[in-house]
């Protein structure tokens, strides 16, 4: 029987999540969801420069706002990980965020970006809130090369349920800067109603994105 990545990585500690979080975290098939984020994005103007490069990549991007509308696309790979596709709807257009999750020695690893060149193992704890998610060793990746580099920013990731919506908390911070990119919101999540196959948004890209 297929196992969710989830389910590989927490073990019999995936029966301790609440539900429907469970429901969620267990499926193998393709999941999306809709919602607004309260607020979104990068609130470190020094940062920004930086983060336009990495929004080419799909790993971060340098916008910010309140109340942010959002898509999710799950959708399974054929190695057996989970893909997802995030897109934030900002007033200047589309941003839109990718990672793949694989389990590699029994633990789970984000690959983030288009080209996955960013992998970050994710610590896993549950508790009667949710799934608590925060990284830990980390490497890039150029081609078919893999170097571990030092911890580049921390992220800690809390995934609940209440009311019958989805509620996620992303948080990045450096021991210099504190906290400067958060994502957090709720929003509706259905398991199976995706197409079953890696989808690319059709979105308006940020004018950084056409230069």
């Amino acid at each position: 029987m297929t196992r969710s990545v989830f389910e590989q990585a927490l073990g019999p500690g995936v029966a301790d999540l609440p539900e429907p979080l469970r429901t969620h975290v267990s499926a193998v098939g393709a999941g999306i969801g809709e919602g607004v984020f309260a607020s979104a994005g990068c609130t470190r103007r020094m940062l920004r420069p930086l983060l336009r490069l990495l929004a080419r990549r799909g790993v971060l991007f340098p916008d910010h706002g309140p109340d942010v509308p959002f898509r999710i696309v799950n959708t399974p790979t054929a190695d057996g990980g989970f893909h997802t596709v995030r897109t934030f709807r900002f007033p200047a257009g589309d941003r839109v965020l990718e990672d793949t999750l694989r389990v590699v020695d029994g633990h789970l690893h984000d690959f983030l970006g288009r080209r996955n060149g960013l992998e970050v193992r994710m610590l896993l704890t549950v508790d009667d809130a949710g799934l608590r998610m925060r990284s830990g060793p980390q490497w890039v990746r150029v081609g078919r090369v893999r170097v571990r580099v030092p911890r580049l920013a921390g992220v800690t990731v809390m995934d609940t349920v209440a009311d019958g919506r989805r509620h996620i908390d992303v948080r990045l911070r450096t021991p210099l800067l504190g906290e400067w990119f958060r994502y957090a919101g709720e929003f509706e999540y259905e398991v199976g109603g995706g197409s079953g196959t890696r989808e690319k948004p059709t979105r308006r890209a940020c004018p950084d994105e056409t230069s």
